[in-house]
Order: C-alpha cells, then sequence, then structure tokens
C-alpha cells in the first residue's frame, strides 16, 4: 500500500498564489508517476497535471498551462504543484495520484494506483 499525504491548500484571492504538496509513503518503487486532478462542486474530477519519474516530462490540462507548474523531489517522494495568478473558476478539491512502475506522463484517472484525500483550493474574486 501507498499512502498519499496532501497539503497547501486554502483560501485565496483572485491573483494569488498556492502550492500544493504530496508526500507518497509505504510501499514506494523506485519508479512512479504522479499526477494533480481536481473536482469542482457539480463536476466530474478533471486532470490538472502530470510529471514523469524523471521530471523531464510534464503534461497539462490546458486550462491550466501557463499558471500552473508540476515538480517532484524524488528524494522526498513528494510533489508539488505551484498554482499562480488563480482565478476563482479554479476553486476544487485538488487530489494527487500515484501510478507504481511507471516512468511517463498519465493523464487518465483510470491509470493511477493510489489517490490522496484530497485538499481544497478556495479562490475568492
Amino acid at each position: 500500500q501507498v499512502q498519499l499525504v496532501e497539503s497547501g491548500g486554502g483560501l485565496v484571492q483572485t491573483g494569488g498564489s498556492l502550492r500544493l504538496s504530496c508526500a507518497a509513503s509505504g510501499r514506494t518503487f523506485s519508479s512512479y508517476t504522479m499526477g494533480w486532478f481536481r473536482q469542482a462542486p457539480g463536476k466530474e474530477r478533471e486532470f490538472v497535471a502530470t510529471i514523469s519519474r524523471s521530471g523531464g516530462s510534464l503534461n497539462y490540462a490546458d486550462s491550466v498551462k501557463g499558471r500552473f507548474t508540476i515538480s517532484r523531489d524524488n528524494a522526498k517522494n513528494t510533489v508539488y504543484l505551484q498554482m499562480n495568478s488563480l482565478k476563482p473558476e479554479v476553486t476544487a478539491v485538488y487530489y494527487c495520484a500515484y501510478r507504481n512502475g511507471w516512468v511517463g506522463v498519465i493523464d487518465r484517472q483510470n491509470e493511477y494506483d493510489y489517490w490522496g484525500q484530497g485538499t481544497q483550493v478556495t479562490v475568492s474574486s
């Protein structure tokens, strides 16, 4: 089993920034892919960003390109999501996801093995 603990969510005003973190622990492999998804009220969960094992390959949803940056620290088994120039429409619960034994990027939810509990991000206008 792998446990994912997210942190960094909160309430911020339009134009502000937040940095989400997700730390993996437990039976982690040396190779794994991580990603971020979000679910806004009344909507389905959607892809936000993903990063390969090496950090050399990144993929973002079109809606966040240029404003969000995903990164990882393999020594800490942690993935980050830096969110800048925030707008109210990004308000959602943000989830990190983990796929063991994979090195590439993954933007499909059903290909991830483990999920965090979610962290609320609220952007006020």
